[in-house]
């Protein structure tokens, strides 16, 4: 019996939030979706943020997503920049817990190393890549959606393998596996 599933891939920002989704078939992949939500139009942080969980949980309830693959935010100087990254990968996240559909975090650097061999690899070279390996005919003008789908593909890459990343398959695990995010004063 071939197994299938389908991995819904994300690279989540406050301006532009990229997506990707593919089918794997076996050993095989297929390539099924990729795009964008363009959030620049909006100045309300907690609407982008609404949205962003509203476009995710239309994006599971569509394409019934076995395992979610999200791009950690990376570590920069601007802490405002990585607060609102934080919490745009956050609500992403609760989009994924609330349907008990499990999470798998990857750092930019493991996904552009899975999908180029190079950690270092621009945005440009993972979008070429992923141009070849899933046979795209063009690439969007934006290359989040790509980070997204390449979210989606490191994932399958890894599947199998121990230590991936940082892993929860719902809230309780969440919790187990970060007892210092709780707050302990009730």
């Amino acid at each position: 019996m071939i197994e299938e599933r389908i991995i819904l891939g994300i690279d989540p920002g406050t301006t532009i939030m990229g997506f990707g989704l593919i089918k794997v078939v076996g050993k095989q992949l297929h390539f099924m979706q990729l795009n964008e939500l363009d959030l620049k139009k909006y100045d309300d942080h907690y609407l982008k943020l609404k949205l962003i969980f509203e476009r995710t949980m239309e994006l599971i309830d569509t394409h019934k997503p076995d395992e979610i693959a999200i791009e950690a935010p990376f570590f920069g100087k601007n802490v405002q920049s990585m607060l609102k990254l934080g919490r745009a990968q956050g609500v992403a996240m609760a989009a994924g817990l609330s349907r008990e559909i499990p999470i798998t975090e990857y750092s930019p650097k493991k996904i552009k190393m899975a999908i180029t061999g190079n950690g270092n690899a621009s945005k440009e070279q993972v979008a070429k890549m992923l141009q070849h390996l899933l046979v795209l005919k063009s690439l969007p003008k934006n290359l989040d959606a790509t980070d997204g789908l390449a979210a989606a593909v490191c994932h399958y890459y890894n599947l199998g393998k121990v230590n991936v990343g940082k892993s929860y398959s719902g809230w309780a695990a969440f919790v187990k596996q970060n007892p210092d995010k709780l707050n302990s004063k009730r």
